[in-house]
């Protein structure tokens, strides 16, 4: 593939912005210098950098990120900072879209992409991709509560009670609650149904991939080739 094909492929504006680049010495393949926008190179495992920046080819995105508190998962924000803010401009220019969204003031685990089928199938309630929460209650959870959860409440508007895939107790005030939908405000829903109230709430898990200790809040990373697999074996479950 070209040279400045490969660099518009991965979101460094068009075509022409991208000639401009490489011409101007910005561009570099497998560290040696290119500023022929017509050169030809292979894309698999394709290393380059573009104003010392390094990136590696990539046919579609795969992100991981952890949200932090007091951020919208929206390209058009109302009230606080888009998590999109948080990514590099050629990221944004590739058009990734989050996963499924977390409230403004919810944190944790989110999961980005530009591949249509792959944001189909982890999002959508046909294949019941199974995600953990970590919810910190403003009232100590007693057991009724717990059963309850596990059994299904009834929210308003839903036309069947819902319940929790699993509920597991961690502290007097702290929950692991699996849920295989997404729902408007679902958790803070379920817990206000048992009498009690959402406090905090981290996304943990999707499927069988957890939220790394190492990526701290704001942060991102891609999707390594093992962690991709095991989404696509979720979604397919």
């Amino acid at each position: 593939m070209h040279l400045e094909r490969i660099l518009h492929a991965q979101g460094f504006g068009s075509r022409k912005n991208c000639r401009i680049l490489i011409r101007h010495h910005a561009v570099t393949v497998n560290g040696e210098p290119c500023d022929n926008p017509f050169a030809d190179f292979d894309t698999d495992k394709l290393a380059f950098t573009v104003n010392e920046e390094p990136w590696e080819y990539r046919e579609k995105a795969y992100l991981m990120l952890n949200k932090p508190a007091n951020y919208e998962c929206s390209h058009k924000p109302q009230h606080h900072p888009s998590v999109f803010a948080l990514l590099p401009h050629p990221l944004l220019e590739r058009g990734v879209q989050c996963i499924g969204r977390l409230d403004e003031d919810t944190t944790g685990l989110i999961l980005l992409s530009d591949d249509g089928q792959f944001i189909h199938r982890m999002s959508s309630p046909k294949w019941k991709v199974p995600k953990i929460y970590e919810v910190g209650a403003k009232h100590a959870v007693d057991a009724d509560q717990i059963r309850q959860l596990q059994e299904g409440v009834q929210l308003v508007d839903e036309p069947a009670p819902i319940a929790a895939l699993a509920c597991e107790q961690i502290s007097d005030q702290v929950l692991h609650l699996t849920l295989a939908e997404g729902k408007y405000h679902q958790v803070k829903r379920m817990l206000a149904a048992v009498g009690n109230r959402v406090e905090s709430l981290k996304r943990i898990r999707i499927g069988e991939l957890v939220l790394p200790d190492d990526l701290a809040e704001g942060q991102w990373r891609w999707l390594t080739e093992s962690e991709l697999a095991s989404l696509n074996g979720a979604a397919r479950a």
